[in-house]
């Protein structure tokens, strides 16, 4: 059998134009609105459950050099009062800071002074995708990189690989990469191979 190249590679940079939306296109608007420089209040709050987006939107909007806070229900006190702080600067200085955390503001124990200020401008609760959804940006993946995708391999996708987009999309890419390789069509024996092979060399 040829040498082939079966790493599963990472996924591209998280940006706003490759978050899968379901059913948040509003958060993702006012998100592009925040950053433009044309949407008051420029304060942000994300929150929703592990695999929903948040951190995808805020790398998103790190890498554009807007200020944000991930996982503010981590934060210890003193980091607390630092984001506060920063609130609290910004607001001062017309700046932009979007956040996000695993609940709504004011059911993390947060100190009340900062989850005042989480829920001073717009609060959006982000949903995952569901079956549906990911099975939809699973084709158009597949159909943006040219691929013939069967549902038979979509649903084994679904059932039985990792849940996150990021994994889903990455299995993809693989599996489209040994298909024109090999010069033979994507089937659901061919990806249970591919997976095999990268357990094999992990």
């Amino acid at each position: 059998m040829k040498q082939l190249l079966l790493d599963i590679k990472p996924a591209a940079a998280p940006s706003l134009d490759n978050f899968i939306v379901g059913r948040n296109a509003e958060a993702l608007a006012s998100l592009r609105a925040a950053i433009s420089g044309q949407n008051q209040p420029r304060f942000i709050y994300l929150w929703g459950e592990r695999g929903s987006g948040k951190s995808h939107l805020l790398s998103a909007c790190d890498e554009i050099f807007i200020l944000v806070a991930d996982d503010v229900h981590l934060l210890d006190n003193d980091a607390q009062i630092a984001l506060f702080n920063t609130y609290n600067q910004l607001k001062e200085t017309d700046g932009t800071l979007i956040t996000a955390g695993l609940h709504a503001p004011t059911q993390m124990g947060l100190r009340d002074d900062l989850a005042t200020r989480l829920a001073w401008g717009l609060v959006y609760q982000l949903h995952p995708l569901n079956d549906h959804e990911k099975a939809g940006a699973l084709k158009q993946h597949a159909h943006a990189r040219g691929m013939k995708l069967p549902d038979e391999v979509t649903d084994y996708c679904l059932r039985y690989l990792r849940r996150d987009l990021p994994t889903l999309m990455a299995t993809l890419d693989a599996l489209d990469e040994w298909s024109l390789t090999e010069k033979k069509p994507i089937t659901v024996p061919m990806l249970r191979k591919l997976l095999q092979l990268n357990l094999d060399i992990a």
